[in-house]
């Protein structure tokens, strides 16, 4: 009978302990509550941007670009939304029978205050996206780029089309928005396109001076146009170490050529592209010239000059 009665009362106990693990205590739980309530309010949120998608090796020399503007926008490998889109312009042919030139001046005067906008990611070439545009730079003084590569692109169009060429603009002024850089380059690669160039001027730190040319160091239309693309940039730097005023870049590149992989007007390009910093705005010689009309002039029949030497005219 004792020997019955110690052997339910190890049974109860046993009973007891069970129950106690299986349904802990309210002190027990709230502890618990309080560590799984810590540990989700320190993991990590996911967000839906995608990662960035690093640049790809340039086969550029192996020169450090320091430059005043703002970095360039990352690239990314996702579509956005297609949200505050800016609209398309339509850019026909000018009648005649000459070679078909497209000038893409770069910014727009209106790009600063419509920053949603310009903001907004495009493709960029080999599956990748980038900003729409940016605002450019400006010289100290305050001479913004935008309104120096709106000039330039005008007196290089007059000088063109005096020689016979036909020229299409990437924007039709200098207080607009956009064109995103995706429809510049649609714009540049339409049927019957002879050549694309991109005018711009660098901000970089104000030692450096000088221009340079940029191809896409990753063709992105095959070996026939790469070629002819190198031949464009060729004759345009040739022209403008003669006679734009403008020496080489002291600060980037080699002998004032960069090809780059980060540009999608040359990485979109289906058709012989070049891409021009026509000097450096933070430098006071260059921007001394930049600023004037003559200065502007002058650089102008360098870069005509070049055009008009790569179609052979």
């Amino acid at each position: 009978m004792r020997r019955l009665v110690v052997v339910l009362a190890a049974a109860a106990g046993l009973l007891v302990s069970c129950t106690s693990a299986n349904h802990p205590s309210a002190a027990t739980q709230s502890s618990l509550s309080t560590s799984l309530t810590s540990s989700a309010s320190s993991a990590p949120v996911s967000t839906s941007a995608p990662p960035t998608t690093p640049s790809r090796a340039s086969s550029a020399p192996k020169t450090v670009r320091t430059t005043a503007r703002p970095p360039t926008t990352p690239r990314t490998s996702a579509r956005p939304a297609p949200t505050t889109q800016i609209p398309q312009p339509t850019v026909s042919f000018p009648a005649g029978t000459g070679p078909v030139i497209a000038l893409n001046p770069g910014h727009n005067g209106g790009n600063g205050s419509h920053s949603a906008q310009i903001n907004r990611q495009v493709p960029a070439g080999f599956g990748e996206y980038k900003a729409c545009d940016t605002t450019g730079t400006n010289t100290n003084a305050g001479y913004p780029e935008h309104a120096f590569n709106w000039d330039a692109t005008l007196r290089i169009r007059t000088i063109l089309q005096a020689h016979g060429v036909r020229v299409i603009l990437t924007r039709p002024d200098d207080n607009g928005v956009g064109p995103c850089v995706d429809e510049r380059a649609r714009i540049g690669n339409q049927k019957g396109v002879a050549a694309v160039i991109s005018i711009h001027s660098d901000g970089a730190p104000s030692a450096g001076h000088g221009f340079h040319v940029c191809y896409a160091s990753r063709p992105p239309a095959g070996a026939q146009v790469d070629s002819q693309s190198r031949r464009l940039s060729t004759a345009v730097h040739d022209a403008l170490g003669r006679g734009s005023g403008l020496v080489p870049s002291t600060y980037i590149g080699t002998n004032g050529y960069y090809p780059r992989s980060d540009l999608a007007g040359l990485n979109l390009a289906s058709v012989p592209a070049t891409f021009l910093e026509l000097g450096n705005m933070r430098n006071g010689a260059d921007a001394s010239l930049l600023s004037s009309a003559s200065g502007r002039q002058r650089i102008a029949a360098a870069v005509a000059a070049g055009i008009l030497a790569y179609l052979g005219r």
